[in-house]
């Protein structure tokens, strides 16, 4: 610890994120990347964008990847937010529409980033927990006083995801306040909130391009929402980074927001893969909570986790442990990898 140290940085407990060993080469089925490479039309995009035009600035409003992105999901240009990943569009709006003093609501097993944020912004998180089987209850968000709710959908770690419905539900109990519901993985068999976004104000629907459309190195990520929402979001990057996004990543996001084909052809593959997957894991006596989600979360009643992560390590294969968290201390998440890479990963659980 720095004698330089504010009391805001020594009180900080930082987000760790899944390993990216360097000692030898795994196979990564640990932080849900994609296994398959961005769109061609996006790789293209980002190539002819490395010239002589990378001695000026990019595009501060990102107007063409906005273009794109309202197009895609019928709204205007004005309804759309895109930052450095959509980690920081997170930041952003707790920073903005969280941190006035109460409470904020969120899942007691989800994203582990919201109690960081939380813990940065001097917000009191609210937890709520989940049932027995992981669900989400809409009714337990009701009636609360806070500053706002977070809802993640398809929920993580679990992978389990709500109907819009209960989107509505949770939207319609809390009117005043806003309601985030991040979708990062969305497209992997859920209904993403967008559709809802002209009919309910209070609603910001957060998005990542490092999933689904496999471009977590050049971290894009954007929020859909009311109009004066989106301008408060425009208004704090506008007083923190007016340039988040550089001009290969907004060519290359903007080529990917338009290749729906290329999309759904990987998104296809990996629940395809994902199904098989859980019926080989299943074979093996793990139990896995139903996923809509490019990853699934798997106890065995038999096996210790921590075991079995160490142990695939040692086999080159990474899996994500989160420790000897309560509720989740003896799960592992699993990224969904190609088909080759998760009939390695049934043939070295074999033979342990």
């Amino acid at each position: 610890m720095s004698r330089f140290w504010t009391d805001k940085i020594a009180s900080l407990d930082p987000y760790v994120p899944g390993e990216q060993p360097q000692d030898k080469k795994y196979i990564k089925l640990n932080t849900n990347e994609s296994p398959y490479a961005p769109s061609p039309k996006a790789l293209s995009a980002m190539a002819a964008e490395v010239s002589e035009s990378l001695r000026l600035y990019p595009d501060p409003n990102c107007a063409t990847l906005k273009n794109a992105l309202a197009k895609n999901y019928s709204l205007n240009a004005n309804q759309v937010f895109v930052g450095n990943g959509s980690d920081e569009v997170l930041a952003l709006a707790f920073m903005g529409y969280f941190a006035d003093g109460k409470p904020l609501a969120f899942a007691d097993i989800t994203y582990s980033f919201y109690k960081v944020y939380a813990g940065l912004y001097g917000i009191e998180p609210k937890l709520i927990p989940l049932n027995d089987n992981f669900d989400i209850v809409p009714a337990d968000y009701q009636n609360l006083d806070v500053s706002g709710v977070v809802v993640t959908n398809p929920n993580a770690p679990t992978g389990k995801a709500l109907p819009l419905t209960d989107i509505e539900y949770i939207l319609k109990a809390n009117p005043d306040v806003v309601v985030l519901v991040d979708e990062a993985y969305v497209d992997f068999g859920a209904q993403s909130a967008a559709s809802l976004v002209n009919q309910y104000p209070n609603l910001l629907v957060v998005q990542t391009l490092s999933k689904s459309r496999a471009l977590a190195g050049i971290r894009v990520g954007y929020a859909l929402g009311n109009s004066e929402l989106i301008e408060g979001l425009e208004r704090l990057k506008n007083s923190f980074n007016s340039y988040p996004i550089d001009r290969i990543a907004l060519a290359g996001a903007t080529a990917a927001v338009e290749d729906e084909t290329y999309l759904q052809e990987i998104c296809e593959k990996t629940i395809t893969t994902r199904e098989q997957s859980i019926k080989d894991l299943e074979a093996l006596g793990f139990h896995i909570v139903p996923s809509a989600t490019n990853f699934i979360f798997v106890t065995h009643p038999e096996k210790d986790a921590e075991a079995i992560y160490l142990a695939l390590k040692e086999k080159g294969i990474l899996v994500r442990y989160f420790g000897k968290k309560p509720r989740i201390g003896n799960h592992l998440r699993i990224t969904i990898g190609t088909d080759e890479e998760m009939a390695a990963l049934t043939s070295v659980l074999k033979k342990l």
